[in-house]
């Protein structure tokens, strides 16, 4: 029992040295990547997916309410 939870530690340790496996992420955001805020190396950021699918207009209304309470 005890050669087994050694083995186990060993193991465990040892997969939290191996590399991280790594995707490339897509996003549909290129349209706002030319927008003030937009900075290398994130581009353009929107964490919370509100404009996943949104238009130039819906664009423009949540920048205009940022600036009009102050959050840029």
């Amino acid at each position: 029992m005890m050669k087994l939870a050694v083995l186990a530690t060993l193991a465990a340790s040892a997969v939290a040295f191996a590399p991280a496996q790594t995707s490339v992420a897509t996003t549909a955001l290129n349209a706002f990547e030319s927008e003030l805020g937009a900075q290398a190396p994130l581009g353009f950021f929107d964490p919370l997916g509100l404009l996943d699918e949104a238009g130039q207009k819906r664009f423009d209304r949540l920048r205009y309410v940022e600036i009009k309470h102050g959050r840029i």
